[in-house]
């Protein structure tokens, strides 16, 4: 495993507020999507494995992007890890938890912020070292209530919660002592990637930074 790939789960959390959730269809839109976050202070950037061109955006971000820090999303198995680590990822987000899986990240060099909706997966999370976890899908599993009866029994854990996360809600989650940062794919809108409009994604993520002060 080489230097560059040594991230924490808690260091990619930490950087900003809000985690972009990435879907590129088109490598060409890669570079300069990163730079646009980038320049808005967003560096920690996931690029979910839900398209054919998603490993290739990757592998381009990591080449050309130096400063920016590339994961991949929607990581399930063995082989989307194997993969996203070979395309230069250095942390992997996944929609659930599995012991298989935590080890594939482990082997693969790759930070894992693994999604967790039960209290059942947390405690299977947590007994096996990890305590950074992402809770998805959060409106739709309990939300901001969920999180705060959380905060009891499962004092030690910090989440990042995806899933019905928007601008106008995202503060809501960021005021619980429990939550590090969220993702949402409101950085990074369809139509702005369609137009090419850089500008506006460099906005959006501006606006983002100022979600915790």
């Amino acid at each position: 495993m080489s230097e560059r790939a040594k991230i924490s789960a808690l260091l990619v959390m930490q950087d900003a507020p809000v985690i972009p959730v990435i879907v590129l269809h088109d490598v060409a839109d890669a570079v300069p999507m990163a730079r646009a976050l980038l320049a808005g202070g967003i560096r920690m950037l996931e690029v979910t494995l839900r398209t054919t061109q998603a490993l290739a955006c990757i592998e381009a971000i990591a080449r050309e992007v130096p400063d920016a820090v590339v994961g991949a999303g929607t990581v399930r198995s063995r082989a989307d890890a194997q993969a996203a680590a070979m395309a230069g990822a250095r942390f992997a987000v996944s929609p659930g938890y599995t012991s298989a899986l935590g080890q594939a990240c482990f082997d693969a060099g790759l930070a894992l912020l693994p999604g967790v909706a039960t209290g059942s997966e947390i405690m299977l999370a947590r007994e096996e070292g990890l305590t950074e976890l992402k809770f998805f899908p959060a409106l739709q599993a309990g939300g901001v209530a969920m999180l705060k009866a959380w905060s009891g029994p499962f004092f030690d854990v910090r989440f990042c919660p995806t899933g019905g996360v928007s601008l106008q809600n995202a503060a809501d989650f960021l005021a619980l002592p429990n939550v590090v940062c969220v993702g949402g794919s409101w950085l990074v809108p369809p139509d702005a990637l369609a137009q090419g409009d850089w500008a506006r994604i460099t906005q959006l993520a501006q606006d983002s930074r100022r979600l915790r002060g």
